[in-house]
């Protein structure tokens, strides 16, 4: 083979490399989206078909809307709206405020070793399951062992039943869930932040903008897609709130309702009343609920603009 012969076969090898590379990862792709498709058809879609066709029937025929004024009629019900609503309320706002702030104090440190110790012990609750994290919290709220027992006397807290009592019980909650969840969303929102052209920053810094003024006017608009990011799942999550108040209703004896979240009244409609439909009337407006909302926070949080 000539010289030009051998010039003009090596990017045609090259190209045939690439294309077997693609190919490659190609099928490599498939095989993880058709995993995760069986998943999602198993275990989400056909369960929320299901439960619509239970929602909307009983025994077996069409009952239109029945088991929806049924549930809506139940003395627990609006109280368990209102619980979960308080939660949520509490634990998003302290979620984005926290979260946003201390990933921005762990970004502007310097120190290299002391930001990457910071994340790392901001996430290691999040390794502890749910039923873990409240057993831990038991401790803490109890002054009889807790180690904080000092501050929990000081504000009046001399047991664990005055300490899990309803007015305060959505501020534990969401204590709990900041203490197992904040982690994880600090260390995203910390690559968020990297993810800011430092050019921009350095022009913030020449116009005379102090850290204050250039996390509120720059990094924080340009983080808006994955706060809006965190405020779904996490939204999406505090809907369906059950092991903490269950856990915590075992723990105090009563004290917190077996029926205190929507979760829990409808595990209650199951396997207490022997009631699916009314649970699957529950369900659905419960899933309902949060797609409507959490499509609310997508288009309002841009998250799938393009920059």
């Amino acid at each position: 083979m000539t010289t030009i012969e051998q010039i003009s076969a090596t990017p045609a090898r090259g190209r045939s490399s690439r294309r077997s590379v693609e190919r490659s990862q190609g099928r490599i792709g498939l095989v993880f989206v058709g995993l995760y498709t069986l998943f999602l058809l198993v275990f989400g879609v056909f369960p929320s078909i299901y439960a619509i066709y239970l929602a909307f029937s009983k025994r077996g025929a069409f009952v239109g809307f029945d088991n929806f004024i049924k549930v809506f009629k139940d003395y627990r019900f609006l109280p368990a709206v209102e619980h979960v609503g308080i939660y949520l309320v509490v634990w998003l706002v302290s979620l984005v405020i926290l979260v946003v702030l201390l990933a921005l104090v762990v970004h502007s440190i310097g120190a290299k070793w002391l930001s990457t110790s910071m994340r790392f012990v901001y996430y290691i609750p999040g390794a502890l399951a749910g039923a873990s994290s409240v057993v831990v919290w038991l401790f803490v709220l109890d002054p009889t062992v807790s180690p904080v027992s000092f501050l929990l006397r000081a504000i009046g807290l001399n047991s664990l039943v005055q300490a899990v009592q309803a007015d305060s019980l959505p501020f534990v909650l969401a204590m709990i869930a900041f203490w197992t969840g904040a982690g994880g969303w600090i260390v995203v929102m910390y690559g968020a932040l990297n993810n800011i052209s430092r050019e921009v920053l350095e022009a913030a810094r020449v116009d005379g903008a102090g850290p204050i003024r250039t996390a509120w006017s720059i990094q924080i608009p340009l983080m808006r897609k994955w706060i809006a990011y965190m405020v779904v799942l996490s939204f999406a999550s505090g809907t369906q709130l059950f092991v903490e108040p269950r856990v915590l209703s075992q723990a105090s004896r009563g004290v917190v309702s077996q029926d205190y979240s929507l979760n829990q009244l409808a595990f209650l409609y199951a396997f207490k009343q022997s009631d699916f439909n009314g649970s699957a009337a529950i369900s659905l407006v419960l899933l309902v609920v949060a797609l409507a909302l959490s499509v609310f926070f997508v288009f309002r949080g841009g998250l799938f603009e393009r920059a």
